[in-house]
């Protein structure tokens, strides 16, 4: 039987994102915007709900295109409002395309949005060491730091609890409980 955290027993989505993308050190920025904006998208509901709609997003957003995305006029945020497949918030919606300006923006002053967000920890994976799910925290320091200059930089939806699931998300903090089988798979191999 194999050992996972807790809340990735959920169903067979959630484990298999647990398994295969959650906590692995994740450096393209295509799908680093990606993850950005569906964290986003979770604030006030459940990470499940975000996963079960995924393909959905990708299909409505072009791909988490950013330079796509940028072009986002009014009558696309109405066509975004009737799609029954994604989350139909308004203020999400657009803080999409605040976000892939924002996101060009990081792009041109640090290389890539991969620099800047991975500066941010030396380039290395901060791995705690939680017994418990119940142990993790919503938000630190660092998610504290990176939200507030990230809200310099214009972006939305982008409060200390979201960065901290978008770090945990990206391998920038390995939050995985000491049980899990992944815990071990992320910390020797870093």
């Amino acid at each position: 039987m194999v050992k996972r955290c807790k809340w990735a027993d959920y169903n067979d989505l959630m484990k298999e994102y647990h398994d295969k993308e959650w906590g692995t050190p994740q450096h393209n920025d295509k799908m680093l915007f990606e993850l950005l904006i569906l964290e986003g998208m979770q604030a006030g509901l459940s990470w499940n709900t975000v996963l079960q709609k995924r393909d959905n997003f990708r299909k409505a957003f072009d791909n988490f295109d950013h330079n796509k995305i940028i072009r986002y006029k009014e009558n696309k945020i109405e066509e975004l409002m009737r799609n029954e497949g994604i989350i139909r918030n308004r203020l999400k919606i657009q803080s999409v395309i605040t976000n892939a300006k924002s996101f060009i923006k990081v792009q041109a002053e640090f290389g890539s949005f991969n620099n800047y967000i991975w500066d941010f920890v030396n380039n290395k994976s901060v791995h705690n060491s939680w017994k418990k799910l119940e142990d993790l925290p919503s938000n630190t320091e660092l998610s504290n730091r990176i939200s507030k200059d990230m809200k310099k930089r214009g972006f939305k939806f982008i409060g200390t609890t979201i960065i901290y699931s978008f770090l945990q998300a990206i391998g920038v903090v390995n939050d995985h409980t000491t049980d899990c089988f992944r815990y071990s798979e992320l910390t020797n191999s870093s």
